[in-house]
């Protein structure tokens, strides 16, 4: 049977009382997407082409229509544009050293070699494929090398950067280290459901490159299943963009940047070593006397989940979501007791 991907969230354990596995927005669900929900109809087959929701993506973006490419899910994409790449007989896939694993699987699975990005300008005139996050996963950071990267790759060839977290920025600007000329280089994928709190429902979508070559535009669009989205994630993605969505996730932002910081001083003082962080979830250096597969075992019992980073390439840390002061305590309680 074929390695599982490693995600965060409920598993054969059930729902987690606390989970900071995941990176979804702790204030959620959205209200305003989480009503469009409920007023979602089922019954009925969606529009196969999402002809509105591409306007209305398209106009919340400032872009061309014909440059929304609708998805079932972020991974559906990543699984769909890696196939698209394939065909081009390039062999190489470049990754960000730390990344989320679905890039390198997807790639895995196409016979592809992946590559660290520390080697991207090297292997930019060789490879088919290269991916970034801003901010970045696991770390929640910024990419030092990403305009370095983006300058020397062919137009001709996919770069995608994964903006699964750019609207759960709180430090910065959204638009991160890269200005809107960069951005129109890339295949931008975003799946808001993170930042809206709604996890549980899949869908997202890429905005391609002002110049991406026609065929391989037509290839990704091809690639596609049909029906790529159910009437819920129509409803969800449609509400993105709408005012009172934007603005609760604008209101929503202030209150994560206070539970952030009490959240990083809990796990200081439990001997964690805090690493820096510009999104609603960090990284933290797990304490050398405490074996990490056992406390993590013992803490998921008692209802409280963390990331193991190793599936990112980051050994001995962990990654925590920023919830409420209430999980914060729960989790002290726990490791004290």
């Amino acid at each position: 049977m074929p390695e599982a991907s490693v995600h965060g969230g409920p598993d054969a354990q059930g729902i987690p009382l606390h989970d900071f596995s995941t990176n979804a927005n702790a204030c959620g669900p959205c209200p305003s997407a989480l009503e469009a929900l409920r007023a979602a109809d089922p019954s009925r087959y969606p529009d196969p082409r999402h002809t509105d929701l591409r306007e209305r993506l398209a106009a919340f973006h400032g872009v061309d229509r014909d440059r929304i490419v609708i998805a079932a899910s972020a991974s559906e994409f990543i699984a769909r544009i890696t196939a698209a790449a394939a065909v081009e007989g390039g062999g190489i896939v470049s990754v960000p050293a730390l990344a989320y694993g679905d890039y390198a699987r997807a790639a895995s699975a196409r016979g592809l070699d992946v590559r660290a990005a520390t080697a991207a300008v090297h292997d930019a005139p060789t490879a088919c494929l290269a991916w970034a996050c801003e901010p970045s996963t696991p770390l929640g950071q910024d990419d030092p090398c990403l305009t370095r990267r983006i300058d020397a790759w062919p137009a001709a060839r996919p770069f995608v950067l994964d903006r699964a977290y750019a609207p759960l920025r709180l430090d910065r600007a959204p638009d991160g280290s890269l200005g809107p000329d960069r951005l129109a280089r890339v295949w931008q994928l975003w799946s808001p459901n993170k930042a809206l709190g709604l996890t549980g429902v899949r869908g997202a979508y890429a905005i391609a490159p002002c110049e991406a070559p026609p065929a391989f535009l037509a290839r990704v669009h091809a690639l596609a299943p049909s029906w790529p989205l159910g009437a819920h994630a129509v409803a969800m993605l449609a509400a993105w963009g709408d005012a009172p969505a934007q603005d609760w996730l604008a209101g929503s932002l202030a209150v994560l940047a206070r539970w952030k910081r009490r959240q990083q001083r809990v796990c200081t003082a439990l001997g964690c070593e805090v690493l820096p962080s510009v999104a609603n979830f960090f990284c933290a250096r797990w304490p050398a006397t405490t074996p990490l597969q056992p406390a993590l075992d013992s803490l998921r019992a008692q209802g409280i989940k963390l990331r193991d980073c190793a599936s990112f390439g980051l050994t001995g840390h962990v990654r925590l979501g920023v919830l409420p002061p209430a999980g914060q305590d729960a989790l002290a309680a726990v490791w004290k007791s």
